[in-house]
């Protein structure tokens, strides 16, 4: 016989609507956002030289600093002044060849249909030993603003990521680490923030709610240097 589980007490939680549809962003620093900011910090030294970033150049500029001798932004469309490249990841366009150091793409894989072309063609951007920074969504809800634009198509686990990556870049040359637990992972998807959690239980990582996954990719060769 089980003995009879303890009555969960849901108080604020005990809705269907979320506390907040826009990730928590309206309540402070959203859940995801604290896990990107830990993986970009942990390998900051990579964001050096010529760097890649979408949308706009912040985590180049905050992990980056003086070590960035060149910072681009790529948008999929024309219209973002910060933009210095228009280009398509999906099919290459747009997008030079053999150019990058270092490619930061946070949350940027979901929303490519053609994601295994994307990995390729984000392969032939960088230097030799030039390193992509990614981070992918594995427990999350759906991103409203980019599906009613562009599609917001995937969510990621760890063994989904070395397997991707690794057929690009090569098994040893890729780095995959994930982030989260049952608490994060239910606090995210009500929308609630970073501050509403206790450090420790933010930094718990439990493999089997894995809330979000940081790869870094090292193409092979000997790093180029202007």
């Amino acid at each position: 016989m089980h003995p009879s589980p303890r009555r969960i007490i849901w108080g604020n939680l005990r809705r269907v609507t979320p506390v907040s549809r826009v990730f928590g962003a309206d309540r402070g620093q959203p859940i995801d956002r604290y896990y990107i900011e830990f993986f970009l910090e942990k390998y900051c030294e990579d964001i050096q030289g010529c760097v890649l970033e979408i949308g706009d150049p912040s985590y180049t500029t905050q992990f980056g600093g003086d070590c960035v001798s060149s910072s681009d932004v790529l948008h999929a469309q024309a219209g973002n002044e910060l933009a210095t490249l228009v280009g398509d990841l999906a099919t290459g366009e747009g997008i030079p060849e053999n150019r990058f150091d270092c490619m930061i793409l946070t949350q940027t894989f979901p929303f490519i249909y053609e994601m295994r072309e994307a990995i390729r063609n984000s392969y032939k951007a960088l230097r030799p030993g030039g390193v992509l920074l990614v981070t992918l969504p594995g427990i999350s809800q759906i991103s409203r603003y980019d599906m009613d634009r562009w599609g917001d198509y995937w969510r990621f686990t760890s063994a989904s990521c070395d397997r991707l990556f690794g057929d690009v870049f090569g098994e040893n040359n890729v780095d995959v680490a994930t982030h989260g637990n049952v608490l994060t992972a239910c606090a995210f998807l009500h929308g609630l923030a970073t501050h509403e959690l206790k450090k420790e239980e933010m930094d718990h990582v439990d493999p089997d709610y894995q809330m979000l996954i940081t790869i870094r990719a090292q193409k092979h060769g000997k790093p180029v240097r202007d």
